[in-house]
């Protein structure tokens, strides 16, 4: 999608669709004058409550006016960044359900609504450019057009293609910021849902290190890839017991972004990279299991921040390291009950063959803090039902050993959208995954799964006082009962971003 922000009078702008927002208090003091100068009556007003999102397309009005359509765009009462993100991705949304292609968006009231939210003028560009992203997202790649007889008598589907903002003169410059920065977090998260939507059949341990070396190639940053061969040498027994019933052989890619000045500091990004979860010999219930082809969910996001992060030109050192596998339960699987030696040297009993994630985490973790001893360890990783149940589908789990980085990602979270709420992290928890046969065990019980899962992980930062994890289980994935547009979300790259360009 092309993103122009431009001073044009809105008569000027060839666009099929004209959106105008409005709150609902300029709904009472000036809708009407705005629909009168464009040719419409007040009247149309009468269902409209300009609601965060809420959308009326109308037809016809002055014929200066070069879009057909005209769209009022509600953004509620016009004071969170929220509702105001919100409103973005439902027009999006609407607007490629009309195969509209170019879209102009009168966004001269910035300033008066910079002033309400408290935002400044480049970061509500930058949520609105990343809201259209993905309102107007779709995944269809793997669709042939064979059954759309529409599209095969030649009429095409239409995308989103130009984005036309129209602005003050006094807010341009601050609104070109906005839009790069919006253009550059939308097109991370479309590469990472465009992973996470990808099915097990097209989407291999191999096919994740291959796409982190093309990102690394094409915005500079270095990526080491090790092969199977390279992890035995390594001793990750956690990523290699996870892989012994998978046909495809796993991957461990390390990322590594530098900033051209002096970094700040170095940051470790950690992403379970499960590209598809059965349950392994603990097999899942067959119900929604095509779902677990977003079990990399974690590895997606924390590629599209090191991208976003060499991008944006962020002045910390960010590492990415992503361990990846599916998990089969193949006749040469590990089975419940065994007992693994992971990179650490602790040794686990698994509890659970469908507790693979932190198995592959743990090698990933202690790996970090050997190799790069980071100021600061964050894991992210669709890791627990138990966090679904918990906190629900739109929420994440955040753990942390630390008030000050917890709260510095709450924040970020509450900024981009992408919201953590943290979660207990005591010491009782571990009586849960004590083992009689290893140093631990991979599973507690049935009682507070994602705070033991939790616990496990931090077994491996080696002592460690600045380390984050970060369960995106819930938002990760939107599944086809959530009433919205179905698939990856790229929940976790706007919000790591966030933290990372804010950190000191």
């Amino acid at each position: 999608m092309k993103v122009i922000v431009t001073k044009s009078d809105l008569q000027s702008v060839a666009a099929d669709l004209l959106v105008l927002p409005f709150s609902s208090v300029e709904l009472k003091k000036e809708a009407g004058k705005a629909l009168a100068a464009i040719g419409f009556d007040v009247k149309v007003l009468k269902d409209f409550k300009a609601e965060a999102g809420e959308l009326v397309v109308l037809y016809g009005g002055k014929v200066e006016y070069s879009s057909v359509r005209i769209a009022l765009l509600g953004i509620g009462e016009g004071k969170t960044i929220d509702d105001w993100r919100k409103a973005a991705v439902s027009f999006a949304s609407k607007a490629v359900d009309l195969k509209t292609e170019k879209v102009a968006v009168d966004c001269s009231g910035l300033a008066v609504l910079a002033a309400a939210t408290g935002q400044a003028v480049a970061t509500l560009v930058a949520a609105f450019v990343e809201g259209c992203f993905s309102g107007s997202y779709r995944f269809d790649r793997l669709k042939s057009g064979k059954l759309d007889k529409k599209k095969n008598s030649g009429e095409k589907s239409r995308e989103l293609a130009e984005l036309f903002l129209r602005v003050d003169s006094s807010v341009f410059d601050e609104a070109e910021k906005g839009a790069a920065y919006g253009k550059i977090i939308g097109s991370c998260q479309k590469m990472a849902k465009d992973m996470v939507n990808l099915p097990g059949n097209h989407l291999h341990a191999g096919d994740i290190a291959k796409a982190a070396v093309d990102s690394g190639k094409k915005y500079g940053y270095d990526v080491t890839v090790f092969h199977k061969k390279e992890i035995e040498t390594l001793g990750m027994g956690g990523l290699l017991a996870v892989n012994k019933g998978s046909h495809h052989p796993p991957t461990f890619t390390v990322l590594d972004y530098k900033p051209k000045g002096k970094a700040r500091a170095v940051i470790a990004l950690v992403g379970k990279g499960v590209t598809f979860d059965s349950g392994g010999i603990s097999l899942k219930p067959s119900e929604n299991m095509a779902e677990m082809k977003s079990d990399m969910s974690g590895a997606a996001s924390v590629l599209g921040t090191v991208e976003a992060a060499a991008r944006l030109g962020l002045p910390v050192h960010v590492i990415g390291l992503i361990p990846a596998t599916d998990n089969m339960p193949g006749s040469t699987a590990q089975q419940p009950g065994d007992v693994i030696t992971t990179y650490s040297g602790i040794t686990v009993e698994v509890g659970n063959t469908d507790a693979e994630g932190r198995l592959i985490l743990a090698d990933a973790l202690s790996y970090a803090k050997e190799k790069y001893n980071p100021e600061v360890i964050v894991d992210i990783a669709t890791l627990t039902g138990a966090c679904i149940v918990s906190l629900g589908y739109a929420v994440a789990g955040l753990f942390s050993n630390s008030d000050k980085l917890a709260d510095n990602i709450f924040q970020a979270g509450q900024q981009s959208g992408e919201k953590v709420w943290r979660m207990p992290l005591w010491d009782l928890y571990d009586e849960q995954i004590k083992s009689d046969v290893a140093d631990v065990n991979n599973t507690g019980g049935r009682g507070a799964g994602s705070v033991t899962a939790a616990k496990f992980l931090e077994k491996f930062i080696d002592g460690h006082k600045n380390w984050a994890h970060i369960d995106i289980a819930g938002p990760s994935f939107a599944s086809k009962s959530s009433g919205k547009v179905n698939g990856g979300t790229g929940f976790g790259v706007s919000l790591l971003v966030e933290w990372l360009k804010n950190y000191s």
